[in-house]
C-alpha cells in the first residue's frame, strides 16, 4: 500500500509518502518544514503563528512529497491525517487540507491519533514489531505510559498529571537562557556538568505509574533565584546534568513498576523526548537487564514527522477505521 500522510498538531508542517506492505516499512518521502525559527523569539510555540505557517506550507509540501516518492495521485491507496490531539488551529489545517485531497483524488481518509502516530514510528526502525508491548510516549505536549494491546487498542495507563517532560525541558531552558528548544541543548550540556550537583525532587509518583514534572520545574527556579540572591555563581551545565538526571531516573522508576505490573517483554519509548541520548542509554540498560526487547525510532523519527502517522494509518486502514467527510479535529485526545 502506499500513503499520503499529514501531521499538523503543533508547529511541524510534514508530509510523507510511505510504502507498507505484510510488514515491510519503506519511507519514500518525510518532508517536515519546521517553525522553530518563528517560536524562538516568544520562548515556545505561538498556536496563531503555528497555523498560519501550516496554511503556508502544506500544499507546498505536498507536491515536493509526491514528487520525492516519485508517485502520482492514482498511485496512493488512502490518506491518512493526524487529527487529535494538538493544537486545535494547526490540527485544523492538516485535517481540512487532508480531506479535501482525499475528496478530489477519490481515496479513503483514515484519522490517526498522534500518540499512537508516534509509537507507530518504531515500526520503520524494528523490523518484525508487532503488538502487544508496552510503550512511553514522551514529548512536549505529552508523557504517556500505555499498554498497547493491538496495532490500534492503546490503554493509556500512567501519565504526567501537568508538564510534559518535554516541556519542562524547554522551560528550564528558558529559565537559563540558552536557547528554544530546549531539549537538545540541554541534552548536550549535561556531559559538560555534575548530575549530583543539585538535589532534585524525582517526578516519578510514588503512589501509581504517572509523572509529575511541575514540582521538578519549580525546585530548579527556586534554586537558581535562591543563588542569585547570595550572589553566587550558576552553573547551568550542572543544572542541566542534575534535571537531566532526574527525569531519567522517573523514567525508569516509572517503566520498572510498570514492568512488575504488565511484565512486558517489549517496550517502546518513542516521541521527542526519546531522542534524548541519557534517557536511550538509561532505556538500553534497563532492557538489557530485565530480558526486554527495546525498540526506539531513530532520531529523526522521534519528532513530530508524517511518515510515524502513515505507519499508524496502515494499521487503522486495516482495522477499518475509515473516516467520512464529517470527520474533525480534537485538541484533547480521542482514541
Amino acid at each position: 500500500m502506499i500513503i499520503l500522510a499529514f501531521e499538523s498538531s503543533c508547529d511541524e508542517t510534514s508530509v510523507a509518502v510511505a510504502e507498507i506492505e505484510n510488514g515491510v516499512y519503506k519511507i519514500r518521502s518525510n518532508i517536515v518544514a519546521s517553525q522553530i525559527t518563528m517560536h524562538t523569539l516568544y520562548g515556545g510555540v505561538v498556536p496563531e503563528i503555528a497555523s498560519r505557517a501550516h496554511t503556508e506550507a502544506i500544499s507546498k509540501l505536498t507536491y515536493e512529497a509526491l514528487s520525492e516518492a516519485n508517485v502520482i495521485p492514482d498511485d496512493i491507496d488512502f490518506v491518512a491525517v493526524t487529527s487529535n490531539p494538538g493544537l486545535i488551529g494547526a490540527l485544523l489545517v492538516g485535517v481540512g487540507y487532508a480531506k479535501a485531497w482525499a475528496y478530489a483524488n477519490n481515496k479513503p481518509l483514515v484519522a490517526v491519533n498522534h500518540i499512537k502516530g508516534h509509537t507507530a514510528a518504531a515500526y520503520y526502525s524494528h523490523e518484525g514489531l508487532e503488538a502487544p508491548f508496552f510503550a512511553l510516549v514522551a514529548s512536549g505536549g505529552h508523557t504517556s505510559m500505555i499498554d498497547v494491546k493491538s496495532p490500534t487498542e492503546y490503554v493509556t495507563v500512567g501519565r504526567t498529571r501537568d508538564d510534559a517532560a518535554g516541556e519542562a525541558f524547554d522551560k528550564v531552558a528558558r529559565l537559563l537562557g540558552i536557547g528554544y528548544p530546549g531539549g537538545a541543548i540541554m541534552d548536550k550540556l549535561a556531559y559538560e556538568g555534575n548530575e549530583k550537583a543539585i538535589k532534585l525532587p524525582c517526578p516519578a509518583l510514588a503512589d501509581s505509574i504517572d509523572f509529575s514534572f511541575s514540582g521538578l520545574k519549580t525546585a530548579v527556579i527556586n534554586y537558581v533565584n535562591s543563588e542569585k540572591q547570595r550572589g553566587n555563581e550558576i552553573s547551568h551545565a550542572d543544572i542541566a546534568a542534575s534535571f537531566s538526571a532526574a527525569v531519567v531516573k522517573a523514567i525508569i522508576t516509572n517503566l520498572e513498576k510498570a514492568h512488575n505490573i504488565y511484565g512486558y517483554k517489549t517496550l517502546v519509548i518513542a516521541g521527542g523526548v526519546a531522542a534524548n541520548s541519557h534517557i536511550r542509554k538509561a532505556a538500553a540498560e534497563f532492557a538489557e537487564n530485565h530480558g526486554i526487547r527495546l525498540c526506539i525510532p531513530e532520531r529523526s523519527l522521534c519528532g513530530d514527522n508524517a511518515a510515524m502517522i502513515a505507519a499508524q494509518g496502515y494499521h487503522e486502514y486495516l482495522a477499518g477505521n475509515i473516516a467520512d467527510s464529517s470527520l474533525n479535529a480534537f485538541s484533547y485526545q480521542v482514541t
